[in-house]
């Protein structure tokens, strides 16, 4: 049901989720019926890059897959630091999650026999992704999950609000602040609650260049970062490599579907490069593609997909979405080539969770992409995020269902964070700008010492609790790749191009100790402690 937030009391017994994607939704509709009130920035459906998921959902549900072939496809492509266990056991508990999907209304597409139709994508050694009408997964799941939830009544839906902070007493999550979202003048709403998910998504919106919604700006990071939770990898962004350049922010997004499909990557002379640079060309990691199309992009012979002979006039068919961005840019793909650019898409760095999706505050739960749990790694498998997603959504259900949970306890009289003003446009320009240009792609110390001292500064000195937030997860990001003095997976160093095998391990800091590294290269001296965030 959707409620008011002038309806919800102060204090509540309700578990309390952030985050209207995938592992919020999910979460819910598995803690059922159990009380819960789920709190969205935007109406369900709308502003969670969930909805916006092209590829699917892999899953070895096909004859002659197995989850092994999966977990072993998954670490091929981490970069050496996935956790192999975790691995393992999200692809073992796919199938569960694929059917509980079904159960809720999930159309996925199906064979002329009846059985899950499964595609293949990049570094996946077999046909294990789940479609939607091909590339309409993401927004067919938020659809019918968005409809169950509504039909719920153990579900109190809040929508049109944002978590600024978090309350916290003697370890532990007390509660939230809120906001209404976009009114930057009103005055913060608080509530309690022992039990809080947060499933706030990602931080592609700090990039110039993404494919994610306006909503993912790193809010959610940033809240559990102030609260002292441990924060894991934050260095490992994914660039998508094929976003379509048609002036949009965020730009569209070209799924690796396409390439699956037989659609070539080539510069403006015509030109296949990929073949050069790795045995598998376009199907090579997501890492190595971003690479690729960013180097043809530097030397200014540009990149584009091109699928008019893999598809041509079955395009339209077989991605209807891609296929309608292009057309409303003025591209017909079917016999024009589709001029794309890699973007930020998805952070392998989140709030660290254990295998239960807990964080280290009591009470503080994390799931889908605001979480890190060792599955992707540096450089995350295509497809693994929806699965990631149901699977750790249903497993936070599953412990919160087992725990009776604190009453809530008296709010604090002051606001954590006073009202603010909406953020300065410039500010979050030159941040964005910034985070493309010094902690994009291709990284180097001077550029990333540049934006951890501006990020940190900016920290301080916002008034705005948005744009507070927003500078806050920067600088985690930047930090975490200014002390990553190596190139892994996703995180490419030009001044240190090889890896560093004593490096290969996850990242585990604080917000501290990314403010320890701006306070050291503000002083222009070497850190106290050498790699002072590699655990």
């Amino acid at each position: 049901m959707t409620d008011n937030i002038h309806n919800l009391t102060r204090s509540t017994d309700d578990v309390v989720i952030v985050g209207g994607g995938l592992a919020g939704l999910f979460c819910a509709l598995k803690l059922a019926p159990r009380p819960v009130t789920l709190i969205a920035a935007a109406p369900l459906g709308q502003g969670a890059s969930s909805a916006w998921a092209q590829g699917g959902i892999a899953a070895a549900v096909a004859e002659g897959d197995s989850p092994e072939r999966h977990a072993a496809d998954t670490v091929a492509v981490g970069g050496g630091i996935v956790d192999d266990r975790v691995a393992l056991g999200i692809a073992r508990e796919a199938g569960s999650r694929i059917h509980d999907l079904l159960a809720y209304g999930v159309p996925f597409d199906r064979d002329l026999e009846g059985r899950l139709a499964v595609g293949r994508e990049a570094a996946h050694s077999a046909r294990r992704i789940v479609h939607v009408r091909g590339d309409g997964a993401g927004a067919a799941i938020i659809a019918a999950l968005s409809e169950a939830v509504r039909r719920t009544p153990s579900i109190r839906v809040i929508e049109g609000f944002v978590a600024e902070a978090l309350l916290t007493g003697d370890g532990a999550v007390t509660g939230l602040q809120l906001r209404e979202a976009g009114n930057f003048s009103a005055r913060p709403t608080m509530i309690a609650s022992r039990a809080v998910v947060l499933a706030t998504g990602g931080i592609g919106h700090l990039y110039g260049v993404t494919t994610n919604p306006v909503e993912a700006s790193g809010s959610g990071l940033a809240i559990a970062a102030r609260a002292g939770a441990d924060i894991a990898d934050p260095e490992f962004v994914q660039f998508h490599p094929t976003a379509i350049m048609v002036g949009r922010d965020p730009a569209p997004l070209a799924t690796e579907a396409l390439r699956g499909e037989g659609a070539a990557l080539i510069n403006g002379n015509g030109e296949r490069f990929m073949t050069a640079r790795h045995p598998l060309a376009e199907l090579a990691p997501r890492d190595i593609v971003a690479r690729g199309v960013f180097a043809e992009i530097a030397a200014g012979r540009g990149v584009f997909l091109d699928a008019r002979e893999a598809l041509g006039t079955r395009f339209a068919e077989k991605f209807p979405t891609v296929y309608a961005s292009c057309i409303a840019a003025g591209i017909d793909p079917a016999t024009q080539a589709i001029p794309i650019a890699p973007a930020a898409h998805y952070h392998m760095g989140g709030i660290a969770v254990d295998d239960h999706g807990r964080s280290s505050i009591g009470g503080l739960w994390a799931g889908g992409e605001v979480s890190s749990t060792g599955a992707h790694g540096a450089n995350r498998l295509a497809s693994n995020s929806l699965l990631e997603a149901v699977v750790y959504a249903a497993r936070i259900a599953d412990d919160i269902a087992g725990r009776a949970i604190p009453s809530p306890t008296r709010l604090p009289d002051v606001l954590v964070t006073p009202p603010s003003g909406a953020p300065d446009a410039a500010s979050v320009r030159r941040l964005r700008t910034m985070m493309s240009s010094h902690v994009g792609v291709v990284r180097d110390g001077d550029g990333l010492a540049d934006a951890v001292r501006t990020f940190a500064a900016l920290e301080q000195e916002a008034t705005s609790t948005a744009l507070r937030n927003m500078a806050t997860s920067a600088l985690l990001v930047a930090a975490a790749a200014w002390t990553r003095r190596e190139s892994r997976g996703a995180h490419f160093r030009s001044d240190h191009p090889a890896d560093a095998p004593a490096l290969a391990q996850r990242t585990m800091t604080t917000l501290t100790a990314a403010r320890e590294v701006a306070e050291s290269l503000a002083d222009r001296a070497r850190p106290r402690i050498a790699q002072p965030m590699i655990a």
